[in-house]
């Protein structure tokens, strides 16, 4: 029976030098321990404060295209919405109630004016009137001008007989047989038949010219008379307030069979066909915005272009009112008063040395960013251009493919170094 295999075993001796090299490995991993356990003790003594990597957001420095815009609010409104108004001093008689729906040219209010209506009477009276005048006045030009013709006639028969009297005599004057003074006397009234013929005739062309004239004049007074006829049969008209477009009636202004003065706002009438998005525009981007320029609405439901058709020319309450006008077909489904988000696109900067938006660009005030280097963020003065909704412009302090730290950094209390741990 064999208990063991001792008698078997032989010492063997270690090759020379082995222990060395064991030695001096030990050696070597220790020397490597205390040098990874000064960096980190340096590192730690090196930085104020340490952030856990969770706690923040880093961003890399890149180039490309920098869009600038601005992001505000808005809501969706009636490119047409007519107020309509009271033309006189009337009594209002409603035909419409409030959210009615009604087509352009129905009836929506009827106004009682009696001064309106009388002054339409005596307009049409005086019409009336001086159409007969106009009427009486061409008879008159015509007896006139008969009248005229008539003594040019006979004074032309005077000057026909004096002629012939004068050429009897002229036929026997050389026989002696009528006397020199009756011949004298012919001539005599021959000259003066002629004038009298010449001025006749000079006459009858004068009066024809002016009962042309006076009855050019009566012509006048009438056309001038329908002009104000028919201003007070549009006064009249426009006490039947009509609608000016379709749509449906947004709101009631006064009560029925109530007395209004001249100028008072009745209704608004709302066209939904036709809609527009108004925008509260911060009075910092003023400056920078202007009419076409481009905007995307997030109505909801997508994403619509348009473009900036209006900009109010005061500013209220540090905001100016836009107008942005829908490239195309409006969105479906849009309502009066929807509330709703925009960009405007206000510049577009190609090759730009930029990095993400974040807090950091309003609690450094855009003159100090973190850089993060071997797990130490670094604080390290930048300069910022230009700004967007997503990103910023760098001009300097850093460069292509730097990390920063855009979010979570208002914890580190403006330290130069801040570790950051896994």
């Amino acid at each position: 029976m064999i208990r063991d295999t001792s008698s078997q075993d032989a010492v063997i001796a270690a090759p020379r030098g082995h222990a060395a090299k064991r030695r001096l490995a030990i050696a070597a991993g220790a020397i490597a321990l205390l040098a990874v356990a000064y960096w980190l003790f340096h590192t730690w003594r090196g930085s104020e404060q340490s952030v856990s990597m969770s706690r923040l957001r880093i961003a890399e420095v890149t180039r490309g295209t920098l869009i600038r815009d601005a992001a505000v609010n808005g809501r969706i409104v009636a490119a047409i919405s007519p107020t309509l108004y009271s033309t006189s001093a009337a009594t209002v008689t409603l035909k419409a109630a409030a959210g009615d729906t009604v087509k352009k040219g129905d009836v929506l209010a009827v106004l009682e004016s009696p001064d309106l209506s009388d002054a339409l009477k005596r307009e049409q009276s005086a019409y009336a009137q001086i159409e007969a005048d106009v009427e009486r006045q061409k008879i008159l030009a015509r007896k006139q001008k008969l009248l005229a013709r008539r003594d040019a006639d006979t004074a032309e028969i005077e000057r026909l007989s004096a002629q012939r009297t004068l050429e009897r005599y002229d036929a026997v004057a050389n026989d002696g047989i009528v006397a020199k003074i009756d011949y004298q006397k012919a001539k005599d009234a021959l000259n003066s038949a002629e004038i009298r013929a010449r001025h006749a005739r000079q006459a009858a062309e004068l009066e024809s010219d002016n009962v042309a004239l006076e009855l050019t004049s009566k012509i006048k007074q009438l056309e001038q008379q329908r002009m104000v006829l028919s201003n007070a049969q549009r006064r009249v008209d426009e006490l039947t307030v009509r609608a000016p477009v379709d749509g449906f009636i947004g709101t009631l202004s006064v009560a029925n069979r109530s007395v209004v003065p001249l100028n008072t706002p009745l209704m608004t009438l709302v066209d939904l066909s036709k809609l527009e998005v108004e925008l509260e525009v911060p009075e910092t981007y003023v400056a920078d915005i202007g009419l076409g320029m481009g905007a995307e609405i997030n109505v909801g439901t997508g994403i619509a272009s348009g473009k900036l058709s209006a900009l109010s020319p005061e500013v209220v309450k540090n905001q100016v009112l836009a107008r942005v006008r829908f490239n195309g077909a409006q969105p479906a489904g849009l309502r009066q008063n929807q509330r709703v988000t925009a960009r405007l696109l206000i510049d577009e900067k190609p090759n730009t040395l930029m990095v993400q938006r974040g807090p950091f660009v309003e609690s450094e005030g855009g003159r100090f960013a973190y850089v993060v280097r071997d797990g130490i963020a670094i604080r390290t003065p930048i300069k910022m251009g230009a700004t967007s909704v997503s990103a910023v412009e760098i001009l300097g302090g850093l460069k292509q493919g730097d990390k920063i730290v855009i979010a979570g950094s208002e914890t580190f209390e403006n330290a130069a170094r801040v570790s950051i741990n896994n």
